[in-house]
């Protein structure tokens, strides 16, 4: 499953991520994993989430991007839910066909191993395609 929080910069659609893996991590059997471009909320998140800061990673395409996040998943298959805040910079992603590829791609993934995904988008949700728009749970 991939959720999606949309929304202009400055909203506050980080917070209502971190609010919403707060909750999720009281009930997790397996692990989380919180994606981000910088390691600015590592002291909000509790030591059960595991932090990737890809400002370490040499990533600049989408594609590079959704192998990276498929070496981290073929890691661990424990992994039940995936949260990426800022995804449209950490994925390098910069059009609406990109963007709807790359959730395409992320809903393969997640069928097939049972991962949820939790995107904070930059985005008004009429810049986005159909497809994407159905996935939003929060507007900003």
């Amino acid at each position: 499953m991939v959720e999606i929080i949309a929304g202009d910069r400055g909203k506050g659609k980080t917070r209502h991520l971190l609010d919403r893996i707060h909750e999720d991590v009281k009930s997790a059997a397996g692990d989380i994993i919180y994606i981000d471009k910088s390691q600015k909320h590592m002291y909000e998140l509790t030591s059960r989430v595991r932090l990737i800061n890809m400002a370490d990673y040499t990533i600049s395409s989408t594609d590079e991007f959704l192998g990276f996040l498929s070496g981290a998943i073929s890691q661990n298959s424990d992994i039940e839910e995936i949260a990426l805040d800022s995804f449209l910079t950490i994925a390098y992603i910069d059009s609406t066909e990109e963007l709807t590829r790359a959730i395409e791609k992320l809903d393969v993934i997640s069928e097939k191993f049972n991962i949820k995904f939790v995107l904070c988008i930059s985005k008004d949700e009429v810049e986005m395609s159909e497809s994407v728009k159905a996935k939003v749970v929060i507007t900003l």
